[in-house]
Order: structure tokens, then sequence, then C-alpha cells
């Protein structure tokens, strides 16, 4: 899977950090994107419409929670010396609340359960990810970065496609569903819930195993979350300064298109079901596809990433984002949607892993806790703003087309910042 490697690199640990990604798949895939969110809207909701409200909502609020408790522990991370020990705790606290779902029962009645489950989820799972992140740089030298981060989100979209392929044929649509469960009280698809959890305990135990915690200051919790507190006003302050403007344009740009990301992710399964009439069955099969050609996208741009730099990765495949999105936004007919949502899927990967291996080269080695906890702030600080306005243009236009445009919006906001304010690869400032 890492293909040909330096002697200096530690095979294994690149490959069980990789692995994470298969590993916390199951939840963005499953939960958020394809089968729980559709489930939601569709059995448990009063209706489409006012579920996607619902939905929307419980996202941008936990995208408010992420966006405060993000740079904080991501310092605190830092100075304790315990990036795998936070990763942990919160990779277990993701793994609770997604096995909580189960309980949530098809009727209107169990709404509130599942929007508190899949906002500590969505926390949880945030959270973590700014621990695993932090750990990258430490596993590659910057010549190798975009490789094993882009090699990371391809193995996840793989695992995505393998866990919802598992969930579509053992459950969903199976006509007598494994274990026997009763498909009268929807018990069929609400498994996708404790399936998920288990699918992220399970593959995640490789990372804890064979990655290193990478040797730095260990201060006791108190210290460490004092002084992380005002390592962290002090880095915001100085951002505006030269030394720092790459990184601040940057976290700026990637505040705007990461809010797009996040809502099309949260938001796509929900509209293929109740604008081109997709049931679950075939949601789920959409989604398998759309995890194949966004993994394949993720493998090829990372070479790009390493050989002609992270922002011309990001900017280019934000550009066919936009236009893909455009003409989605237009086709009526079921086929059209298909084979452009396909094309779509193919230009996630590069933006995320590009992102990632961008700050894992501007972060200074004693503070990429902090500076990823600063990336998770610049995707979540106005993530509510996404599906907030999603969940409005929805409500006021009676329609899921009008919401779904806002994500465009987004994109080209983000790409014009990016292109006119954060300079080429070889021009950084360091």
């Amino acid at each position: 899977m890492v293909g040909r490697m330096p002697a200096p690199f530690d095979r294994r640990a690149v490959a069980a950090w990789c692995f994470f990604d298969w590993a916390n798949s199951a939840f963005p895939a499953v939960i958020t994107t394809f089968v729980f969110a559709t489930y939601f809207t569709q059995g448990v909701a009063a209706d489409p419409v006012t579920g996607t409200a619902q939905w929307g909502h419980a996202i941008a609020i936990a995208g408010i929670i992420i966006a405060l408790i993000s740079p904080v522990l991501g310092s605190v991370a830092d100075l304790t010396g315990q990036r795998k020990t936070w990763l942990a705790v919160f990779a277990v606290l993701n793994v609770l609340a997604v096995a909580a779902l189960w309980f949530v029962r098809p009727s209107p009645d169990y709404v509130l359960l599942a929007l508190i489950g899949i906002a500590v989820a969505t926390v949880a799972f945030e959270v973590a990810c700014v621990f695993y992140n932090a750990l990258l740089p430490d596993l590659a030298p910057p010549e190798y970065i975009g490789r094993v981060s882009g090699w990371g989100w391809g193995l996840g979209y793989v695992g995505g496609i393998v866990c919802l392929a598992v969930v579509l044929v053992a459950f969903v649509q199976a006509s007598v569903p494994l274990f026997g469960l009763d498909k009268s009280t929807a018990e069929h698809v609400r498994v996708a819930g404790p399936f998920s959890a288990l699918w992220y305990a399970l593959f995640a135990l490789p990372l804890f195993i064979w990655v290193r915690e990478p040797v730095g200051e260990r201060l006791a919790l108190g210290a460490a979350l004092r002084r992380g507190v005002a390592d962290l006003r002090l880095t915001l302050t100085t951002l505006a300064r030269p030394e720092h403007r790459t990184m601040s344009w940057f976290l700026l740009a990637q505040m705007i298109y990461a809010d797009g990301l996040t809502t099309l992710f949260a938001f796509g399964g929900i509209y293929a079901a109740g604008t081109f009439g997709m049931d679950l069955p075939e949601v789920i099969t959409f989604g398998i596809a759309l995890n194949l050609t966004a993994g394949i996208g993720a493998f090829a741009f990372a070479w790009l990433d390493d050989r002609l730099g992270a922002r011309l990765t990001i900017a280019s495949a934000l550009s066919a984002l936009i236009v893909v999105s455009v003409a989605l936004l237009l086709v009526e007919s079921k086929g059209w949607f298909w084979g452009l949502g396909l094309l779509l899927g193919a230009f996630f990967g590069p933006v995320q892993a590009a992102s990632r291996s961008m700050v894992a080269r501007l972060a200074p080695a004693e503070h990429r806790g902090q500076m990823f906890g600063l990336l998770a702030l610049s995707g979540r600080v106005t993530a509510f703003t996404g599906p907030a306005v999603l969940a409005w243009a929805t409500t006021a236009a009676g329609s899921q087309r009008a919401g779904m445009a806002t994500i465009v919006v987004f994109f080209v906001v983000g790409l014009g910042l990016l292109i006119a304010k954060v300079p080429s690869e070889n021009k950084k400032e360091r």
C-alpha cells in the first residue's frame, strides 16, 4: 500500500497510521452521509424537509463545539506529549456515541436521541482527527508528506466502500438480515450504528500498537491546559505577522471551502434520496461507487501534492468541484446524477489530503497539535454556517436543490482566497 519507501521510514508505522483512516471512514460513509442520515430523514423525522433542517442544526451545533475546543486540546496534547492518549479518548467517545444510535427507532419520538448522538459522535470524530493528523510529520520527511497523507485518505475511502458494502449485503438489502434482525422496527438499518462503532474500534488498534508517540515536552495536565490557552492566545495574536502570513491566509481559505465540503458530506445522501428519489439501498450503492472514485482521486493526487505543491493540488481539485457541482444542480436525470456524482467524488480526497499536508509542512514541530487544532478551528469555526444556510434555504424554498446550491458559493470564495492570498509552494515563508 505504501510503495517503495526510503530506509529511515518505519513501514509498519506508516501503514498503521494510514489504516486509521480506514478505521474512522465508517463514520462519515455509513453514518453522516449515507445510511443513518437517510434513515433519519426518511424514517425517523416527521418528513424529509423537516429532517434535513433538523440534521443541519445538529451538525451546526457540533461544528461550534469543535471550533471552541480543538485548538486548546491540540496545544494540551503538544505540551503533555500525549497525542495518542487524547486520540484514544475521543476515538472511544465516538465509538460509544455511534453504537448508541441503535436505540433510535423509526418514530419522531426518537428525533432528539438521534440528534444528540450524531452531534456527540461528530465532535469526537473531528477532535480525534486533530491528534491523528498531528502524528503525520513524524512519520515522513517533507518530500513524502503529501503521499503519506494521500495514501491515508485513499485507504479511508476504500474502507468506506468495504463498510458500506457489508452493510448493504448483510443487512439493508438482505431478504433475511444477518442475526435475524427485525425489518419492521428498522433493526436492519439501525444496526449501522453498532457495526460502524465496531469497525472503528477494531481497525484503529494498529495505530496504537505501532505508531510511536513523538518525543517532546511533557507537562502535567493542569499546567499544560493553562499554558495551552496562553500559547493559543499568543498564536492567534501573531498570525498576522509576516512569518505566519502563509498559514493565516491558508487557514482562512480552508475555513471557507471546508464549510462547503462539510455540508456536502452531511447532505449528499439526503439530496440523492429527496431530489432524485433514490431509496436507501440505491443511496448506499451510490455511496460505494462514490467512495471508489474518491479513493482513486486521493491516491492519484498524492504524487501531485509532493511534486507540484499542496496549493496547486487544492486549487485544481476545488475548481473541478465547482464545475461538477453546478452541473449536478442543473441535471434532472438520475443517470446524469450518477455520472456527475461519481466524477465529483474524485476531487474530495485531494482537497482534504493536501490541506492536511500543507499544515504538516508549515507547522513548527513543537506546535503541531495546536496547528492542526487551528486547522480544525478554521474548518469548523464557521462550519455551522454551511448547514445552517442550507437548512434555511431548504425551508424557505421548500426545495433540497435550492439548499444544495449554497455549497457552491463556499467553494468559489475559498478558491478565490487561496489563489489570491496564499503564495505558491516555492515562495511560501517558512
